[in-house]
């Protein structure tokens, strides 16, 4: 049980004023009683009545007596003792007990209340069966059924006190709970987009530079001999400038790659190839093999940039002078096979990705797979071409997103 006073609340506050009014007003009784009587000791009585009175709003008025079990005890006792002398002089006293046994119950520890309760009890039917001058089991009722009642009450109070902490305590945790699932809901979702400006970004913006770059260099050494091959390459880093802001603009605003506008999945690659090969000195070629099915708009930007992103690759890094992409729809699934003939390389001894040099186009790439549910595998060797192959699931419109593009 507690050992000290809970705290209060406007419950308890009310609860506690009752119990004041109770102690005053069976003190009043006691005095009213004597009075009316007339009896030889009501002045006394009236005088024991008013220490019990004077030393019970000590109680409330001393907030150490509900932080301080020696204080409480103390004061207690003092109370006990002025209402003992009540007791002596008045039978009508045996009605003060009630309220002592709360007192007694809610400021000491459990063992020692329960003991000056029974204590408290067998003054009361001591005191009255000495008025009385009789004794009998009648005088036993009343004390003893309002100590077994003061007990109830009050242990179920403290266990409804303590099961109200309990719950108090579970909706803080689980408050502190949600906010701390808020914030890493809200992190994650900050990493996620940082991930997907990260893709876009490689996949866009720093394909679509380094092309710019290539152009330029290419007018850059058509220059002066062959002005008009110069003219035709600033043109082309003129159109791809423009393309590229397009997409960065989209991108941003997270909505369908200007490529995929007004074409299919297959248009869009169809003319990926056909501006790889005017711009570079790289044929690409497009591949339609199986029966188009409706796909998801993301699955048809992620196959895009996949497809993108592998152009980019070869341009700068293959030395290639032919490309073909191949996309297949396979039943089940659908497919995306990019293969070129140039220098190769061995895939378990790629560079980790660095922000300095590049890197990112493979890790990219097979995260935009794996967010599908999708593979993507690499085979090359030195001398020997590259051949790219990415898997995605045919997952049916309904289930991936209502706007899902045929």
């Amino acid at each position: 049980m507690n050992t000290a006073a809970p705290v209060l609340t406007p419950t308890s506050r009310a609860l506690a004023w009752c119990l004041h009014l109770l102690v005053i007003g069976l003190l009043a009784l006691a005095v009213g009683r004597a009075v009316s009587a007339g009896g030889p000791h009501a002045a006394w009585i009236v005088a024991a009545s008013a220490a019990c009175c004077v030393m019970y709003s000590f109680g409330p008025a001393l907030p150490g007596i509900r932080r301080s079990r020696g204080a409480a005890a103390l004061w207690l006792a003092a109370v006990g003792a002025c209402w003992l002398v009540l007791l002596a002089l008045s039978p009508d006293a045996v009605w003060v007990a009630f309220p002592l046994y709360f007192l007694q119950l809610h400021l000491l520890p459990w063992r020692a209340g329960l003991a000056a309760v029974i204590a408290t009890a067998f003054a009361a039917i001591g005191g009255f069966a000495a008025h009385q001058h009789d004794f009998s089991p009648a005088m036993v009722v009343g004390p003893a059924l309002g100590a077994a009642v003061a007990v109830a009450v009050v242990w179920g109070y403290q266990t409804l006190y303590r099961e109200s902490e309990h719950r108090r305590r579970l909706i803080e945790e689980l408050t502190a709970t949600r906010a701390e699932l808020a914030a890493a809901q809200h992190t994650a979702g900050v990493l996620a987009e940082r991930d997907r400006l990260a893709r876009e970004i490689h996949d866009t913006l720093a394909q679509g530079l380094s092309s710019i770059q290539l152009l330029l260099r290419a007018a850059e050494r058509a220059l002066p001999q062959a002005p008009q091959t110069a003219a035709r390459h600033v043109d082309q880093a003129r159109q791809a400038a423009i393309d590229n802001l397009a997409e960065a603009r989209r991108f941003v605003a997270a909505l369908t790659p200007p490529t995929l506008e007004g074409t299919t999945l297959a248009g869009a690659l169809e003319r990926v190839c056909a501006t790889t090969s005017t711009r570079h000195r790289l044929t690409t070629r497009f591949h339609l093999t199986g029966d188009p099915a409706p796909l998801a708009t993301a699955h048809e930007t992620a196959l895009l940039r996949i497809a993108q992103s592998a152009l980019a690759n070869i341009v700068r890094h293959a030395g290639a002078t032919t490309a073909e992409i191949t996309l297949s729809y396979l039943g089940d699934h659908v497919a995306l096979d990019v293969v070129d003939d140039g220098r190769g390389f061995e895939p378990d001894r790629l560079p980790a990705p660095d922000p300095e040099s590049g890197g990112f186009g493979l890790a990219a790439m097979r995260a935009r797979a794996k967010a599908l549910g999708g593979t993507l595998t690499v085979e090359s060797a030195p001398g020997r071409g590259t051949a790219l192959a990415a898997q995605l699931p045919l997952t049916p419109p309904a289930e991936t997103e209502p706007g899902a593009r045929p």
